[in-house]
């Protein structure tokens, strides 16, 4: 009995030492496939499209005596200016962006002394860039006393476009340079590990002008005021993980 335990010890102690090395081997196995070689590059990709749209901004600036004449004026004004917006089809996106009403003051001998009200109404609004010019002109003429700001931008489907192209350009400057870098070092890439998709972002364009008066543009009213949109650039970058 005794050497038949004995031998039984002997035979459990060369399992466990077998299920041990069994499962060390396992762990290195897991080890060496977490500990795989891999080269992070991020890739760039820029479209560049026309921007067919003008975005406008621009109000009726009243100076009166009273309150009641300052709000009437602005009103009657903007009115007009909204009403010949409204009656252009391809006016788009028109709303109000601002109402206010400040008073005056002149000052004399330390003295202030209330002179009167300025009314201010302004709207936006969107519409092709060759109708601009005219478009201008034309609330100008109806009320319109300042531009408060011009940009130029790309139609909303030119822009979803843009970046699906410029997203494509960013993989595969990225797969190029990855490409680039291992072949140097005489090695083989293998998978991609990870992908990581930044935004395409669209840069805001720069505005034509700023806060200027709305009557010098109608200096000459046989002439229509000249506007040219430009370009609008659409980036987006792609940053992969690749084994070797």
């Amino acid at each position: 009995m005794r050497d038949r335990f004995v031998l039984l010890s002997l035979y459990l102690g060369l399992v466990c030492i077998t299920f041990t090395n069994s499962a060390l081997a396992q762990d290195r196995g897991q080890i060496q496939n977490m500990l795989v070689r891999t080269l992070t590059v991020s890739g760039r990709g820029v479209e560049s499209i026309p921007t067919t749209l003008t975005e406008v901004r621009l109000g009726v600036e009243v100076q009166r005596k009273t309150i009641t004449e300052a709000q009437q004026e602005a009103a009657r004004r903007s009115d007009a200016v909204v009403s010949l917006l409204k009656a252009r089809p391809q006016v788009e996106k028109l709303q109000t962006t601002g109402i206010t009403l400040n008073p005056v003051y002149s000052y004399n001998n330390n003295t202030q002394k209330l002179t009167g009200y300025i009314a201010t109404n302004t709207v936006s609004f969107r519409v092709p860039t060759e109708k601009i010019g005219m478009l201008l002109d034309e609330t100008v003429k109806v009320g319109a006393t300042r531009i408060d700001g011009i940009n130029f931008v790309a139609t909303d489907s030119a822009v979803s476009a843009a970046q699906q192209l410029a997203l494509r350009k960013a993989t595969q400057d990225a797969q190029q340079q990855a490409n680039s870098v291992l072949s140097s070092l005489n090695l083989t890439p293998k998978e991609i590990v990870s992908i990581q998709v930044n935004d395409a972002n669209v840069p805001p364009p720069q505005p034509l002008f700023q806060a200027e008066r709305a009557t010098s543009l109608a200096a000459d009213a046989k002439v229509a005021t000249p506007v040219v949109g430009g370009e609008q650039k659409v980036e987006a970058s792609v940053t992969l993980q690749i084994s070797y």
